[in-house]
């Protein structure tokens, strides 16, 4: 059983976090490490996480020196990690009980080395207010006018990160950016339909901030796919849309 190190950027989710571990620690999948990555310069959640971090001797805390941002955190958490896949987890979102299991088994069984699943949306109730489902994507052109590939469901094999294959430094979209830049190395990403994560909807979130999102969206183009001005602005425009059409 190869072992699967989860990475979960955290910052100011103390009233998600216990379930969100919870969903980790009872997955039927045992062979995990759990790493927290603390991404605030202000200290009062971390005896809180301390205190879960008690609950499993798989779960590790790394403490960034100053607020780095969840791309960079993840980054960092990549790192320090030591398993042969990471698999990606919000602070705020759920995994399924057999999440990594059925994943990590869709993986190796078809010699995949990334992939993501169709998962459900909650309010932060936890009511259920939507879904995306899961497609897979095998060229560059089939992900740019829309970012459909959930973080907290995604799982790739660690060989494949390095100094050009990272999340970039970046508010928003630093996910985003990450599949797109797996996709110009022509390594595909396989969706696989099964509804094994809940991503919560905040509006206090930084994701929800639409003029942090298209500033950001444009950068992703202009600057990290190395597109010209019109050209990042007419995708920006097709993101910008399908995101309207996707609410």
């Amino acid at each position: 059983m190869v072992l699967v190190s989860v990475i979960i950027p955290y910052y100011r989710k103390k009233k998600f976090i216990s379930t969100t571990i919870n969903s980790v620690i009872n997955q039927s999948y045992k062979n995990i490490e759990i790493l927290i990555i603390y991404d605030d310069e202000n200290y009062d959640d971390l005896k809180f996480l301390e205190e879960i971090k008690k609950k499993d001797e798989r779960i590790k805390i790394i403490t960034n020196n100053r607020k780095m941002g969840a791309g960079i955190s993840r980054n960092i958490g990549i790192f320090n990690s030591k398993g042969d896949y990471i698999a990606f987890l919000d602070a705020d979102d759920i995994w399924e009980t057999d999440k990594l299991s059925y994943q990590i088994s869709f993986m190796i069984q078809n010699n995949y080395i990334a992939s993501h699943t169709s998962y459900l949306i909650i309010d932060e109730d936890k009511k259920i207010i939507g879904k995306r489902v899961a497609r897979s994507f095998f060229q560059l052109e089939d992900l740019l006018k829309s970012c459909d590939i959930g973080t907290s469901t995604v799982i790739i094999k660690k060989n494949v990160f390095s100094d050009e294959i990272k999340f970039p430094c970046i508010k928003t979209k630093e996910d985003f950016v990450l599949w797109l830049r797996i996709l110009k190395k022509n390594i595909n990403i396989y969706g696989l339909n099964e509804n094994l994560s809940k991503w919560t909807k905040s509006n206090s979130s930084l994701s929800s901030s639409i003029i942090q999102k298209l500033f950001d969206g444009f950068k992703v183009y202009n600057k990290y796919m190395n597109f010209n001005f019109l050209k990042s602005l007419y995708y920006l425009i097709c993101l910008s849309l399908n995101f309207i059409i996707k609410r």
